[in-house]
């Protein structure tokens, strides 16, 4: 029996997972108190996913011992973890899109009269659990129909159905707005101040630093360190997350700005954006931030040819150009990398070197046929280039992290450079769920194609990196701009200020 001092509700001594050929957890330890909520944190592959899977039964470890308030338990599957009061939400919601709320808060666990299923009984359990998470839908609504953030009230509110302890968040706010996740934190909180212990894992400080009082960390499977939240420097969380010191986290340098590439004028679509101005240089890094709904990436998508402008005008190097398809847009050098890497970036199942050679098949065939010798020669070139961590590039997209998946998604746009002769790179989100150490490489990858004179827009809703990687931002708000900020006088109360400034409007 472990020893517990009546404060610690979760214990996991020398927990080790092997698979095939892979430790995927090498006697790592951790400690959850009674009405905490704990960060876990570590670079993509670190073991997290692994270690909660441990925690919920879905894996049985090697060697260890797990305790849950003092006695010592080992779970047969989920069900026996879900019965001892452990409840995991994704990051991508596991729930069942066309079923109702209350179905999918109820599966498993229907309350029944005999054989019958107690509808009203049920719908009015679930109002009363959404009422409690300060939920805007009803338990009647379709599931699918919901956004992320009210998928996950729904998978929040099944954990409170089956009165769980111990609720597990993998990556929550990953999907969500600003908005979204302070609504989440609030919920969070709300959960704690109850006295349900929380698990809280995610890539981002500003999740750890708003909700969590102690974190973990793992690294390479192995545990790293438990720090109180206030005791620990950026620096130092870095160095135990990645292993070293990643002393310019924002490794912006001075390049020699050239030519307007690109330049909006007045652009306007009914709907989503009315009257946009701006212009991107060679060699420059231009942000485009602002809260939920401000119109971000819309503009982009008209600039790239996906959605068409009613009234403005767009000039490429100084010539009016009309992308009438994101085919016209690519052929003159402006090309996209969407928000959704997984989605929009890439074919997840397909190799690495046959998505980097998608947008420029013709010009990699011979003779009609896939010239796939050239095809190897120009994807590993590219992957290369960008540092892509990969043993082939014959793999699957999808058995990268998300922040090689990033990189193969950048190698892509280079690629079409090589042909093509990219002017624009436009990067939606470009480090949206990824970890600290491949959000350092992104950066680079980004000061070194701007060195090579590419025009570079970034979208993100992250105002660190905004001001850590721009040379100039724009900020938008419901549908306009409100804002343009040289990089010395861009701080963050700034920023929030324009982007919540309806009434201002501005040019390039």
């Amino acid at each position: 029996m472990a020893e517990n001092n009546g404060d610690t509700i979760l214990e996991l001594k020398d927990i080790t997972k092997i698979f095939p050929g892979v430790k995927a957890l090498d006697g790592v330890h951790f400690n959850l108190r009674k009405g905490e909520i704990h960060a876990l944190m570590g670079e993509n592959g670190a073991g997290k996913s692994t270690f909660i899977k441990v925690i919920t039964g879905v894996h049985a470890a090697e060697e260890g011992k797990m305790f849950l308030e003092g006695k010592e338990v080992r779970f047969r599957g989920p069900k026996d973890a879900q019965e001892a009061g452990i409840a995991a939400v994704y990051q991508h919601p596991t729930s069942y899109p066309t079923l109702s709320v209350t179905e999918n808060i109820f599966m498993g666990h229907e309350k029944l009269s005999g054989r019958m299923i107690q509808w009203k009984q049920m719908n009015a359990d679930a109002q009363e659990l959404l009422d409690r998470l300060d939920a805007d839908f009803k338990p009647t609504d379709e599931v699918g129909a919901l956004s992320v953030a009210q998928q996950q009230m729904v998978e929040i509110a099944k954990a409170l159905s089956m009165d769980a302890k111990i609720i597990i968040l993998d990556e929550p706010t990953a999907s969500l707005t600003a908005n979204e996740s302070e609504k989440l934190y609030g919920i969070v909180e709300k959960l704690r101040d109850e006295g349900k212990s929380i698990i809280f894992i995610s890539h981002r400080f500003e999740d750890m630093y708003r909700l969590a009082s102690r974190v973990t960390v793992f690294r390479d499977s192995r545990y790293i360190g438990t720090y109180d939240v206030n005791g620990i420097s950026n620096e130092d969380l870095i160095k135990a997350m990645v292993g070293r010191e990643i002393k310019d986290m924002y490794p912006k340098e001075k390049v020699e700005i050239g030519d307007v590439v690109l330049k909006a004028e007045n652009l306007s679509r009914t709907g989503f954006f009315k009257n946009v101005s701006l212009e991107v240089r060679a060699g420059e890094i231009v942000g485009l931030t602002g809260l939920v709904g401000a119109g971000r990436t819309e503009v982009m998508e008209t600039v790239c040819g996906i959605t068409q402008a009613d009234t403005g005008r767009i000039l490429l190097n100084g010539k009016e150009f009309n992308p009438v398809n994101p085919k016209t847009a690519m052929d003159a050098g402006i090309v996209l990398l969407p928000e959704d890497r997984q989605k929009e970036g890439l074919i997840l199942t397909w190799g690495l070197g046959r998505n980097v050679t998608l947008p420029i098949q013709e010009d990699v065939a011979k003779n009609g046929m896939n010239n796939e010798a050239k095809e190897r020669e120009i994807s590993k070139k590219y992957l290369e280039d960008v540092d892509t961590k990969a043993v082939t590039i014959f793999q699957p997209a999808n058995s990268l992290s998300g922040g090689n998946q990033q990189k193969v998604v950048v190698a892509k746009a280079l690629a079409e450079d090589g042909v093509k002769g990219m002017k624009v790179i436009i990067m939606d989100e470009p480090t949206k769920g990824i970890d600290v150490g491949a959000k350092a490489e992104i950066y680079s990858i980004m000061v070194d194609l701007a060195k090579k004179g590419f025009a570079i827009v970034m979208i993100s809703s992250e105002m660190p990196e905004i001001i850590g990687m721009c040379d100039r931002i724009y900020v938008m708000c419901s549908g306009r701009m409100t804002g343009c900020l040289e990089r010395n006088e861009a701080t963050q109360e700034r920023i929030l200020e324009l982007a919540m400034a309806e009434s201002k409007e501005v040019s390039a």
